[in-house]
């Protein structure tokens, strides 16, 4: 009972800061534990003491007992609790704001990356981004390597680089030479250390298409110097992505036609088929590195066809039966 209440303390005070995202992940309250938050936004356990706690709603009175027991039919109302006894504020015990304070940060906490779920109002928390370099055979080849001999590779993202598809994006600074990769997006639903390929699949929430743009210029001069991509991979807006499908629903793609168009022209075209590493092998590779988490997504890699992008462009991206894209880029952004 006394773990139960801490759990819906702890729910009461997420849905009062009104920050709950509407995320498919989030772990849910159990419902055995419903009429005990509709008791504890009214009771904190507290002695001696008069004073509001500042987190809690105004102008509602905060009992000075927590009752022993609460009906399953208790109302949610201020004071009509069945055993909670109304009285003047109190202040929550010190292992309650412990456990639960919300000013616990010195600044206020960045708003958390998602993106969009075909089909509803519900997003997908985004905790990392990892992208496959050079993973179609003939696109490594076009960036001078020999695909046959070379294990697969990873870089990152930051996890707010990824935007939703379908409006505009600023031409990014720094750069005379933007370049698109269009790739195979899966989004990671369930976490894990040295996955098997053949566990892979268990692993995976869904799928979708997604663009990493690519300051070439940038990313050539940090080859050349021997530095890490970060400034030509790594910038604002850089992985525009379009609503994740679940695999509930379109299963797990092993071959269909990925391709990209600019301006109404195929720029990009290839098969999921033609891989070098297949999402089940890149998901156990990962995996072997760093412990994946709900959240994580996974760019795999893209086909031949990589070209500049200039203002005015219009992209059109589709991975047959999984998603589709559209974006535009703008005119650089004005950084007076």
């Amino acid at each position: 009972m006394r773990r139960q209440r801490r759990l819906a303390r702890a729910a009461l005070l997420l849905r009062d800061r009104n920050d709950t995202p509407r995320h498919g992940l989030l772990p849910q309250v159990p419902s055995s534990l419903v009429p005990s938050i509709s008791v504890a936004r009214h009771c904190c356990i507290a002695k001696n003491q008069r004073q509001s706690p500042s987190w809690w709603p105004p102008g509602e009175a905060c009992a000075s007992a927590v009752p022993s027991s609460v009906p399953s039919s208790a109302p949610s109302g201020p004071g009509k609790a069945e055993g909670v006894n109304k009285g003047p504020p109190a202040v929550p015990h010190r292992s309650i704001r412990r456990r639960f304070s919300v000013t616990d940060h010195v600044i206020a906490p960045p708003a958390a990356a998602d993106v969009a779920v075909e089909g509803t109002d519900a997003r997908f928390p985004i905790r990392r981004v990892f992208c496959v370099g050079r993973n179609y055979a003939a696109h490594a080849r076009e960036m001078g390597k020999d695909p046959d001999r070379e294990p697969p590779f990873f870089f990152t993202k930051p996890a707010d680089a990824v935007c939703d598809a379908g409006g505009t994006l600023p031409y990014p600074p720094l750069t005379q030479d933007l370049h698109h990769e269009v790739e195979l997006v899966v989004a990671i639903g369930r976490g894990g250390r040295d996955i098997a390929p053949e566990d892979a699949e268990n692993h995976i929430w869904g799928y979708g298409i997604g663009i990493d743009l690519t300051r070439r210029d940038l990313q050539q001069q940090a080859k050349d110097l021997g530095r890490p991509w970060d400034w030509g991979k790594a910038f604002d807006r850089s992985a525009p992505c379009s609503p994740l499908v679940p695999a509930s629903r379109i299963g797990h793609p092993k071959s269909g036609r990925i391709s990209l168009s600019v301006n109404g022209e195929i720029r990009q075209q290839g098969d999921l088929a033609d891989q070098i590493w297949p999402v089940a092998d890149i998901v156990a590779i990962c995996s072997a590195s760093v412990e994946l988490r709900p959240g994580d997504l996974i760019f795999t890699g893209t086909p031949a066809g990589v070209a500049a992008l200039k203002p005015g462009d219009r992209l059109e991206g589709e991975i047959e039966g999984v998603a589709r894209l559209s974006l535009a880029i703008g005119a650089p952004q004005d950084r007076g």
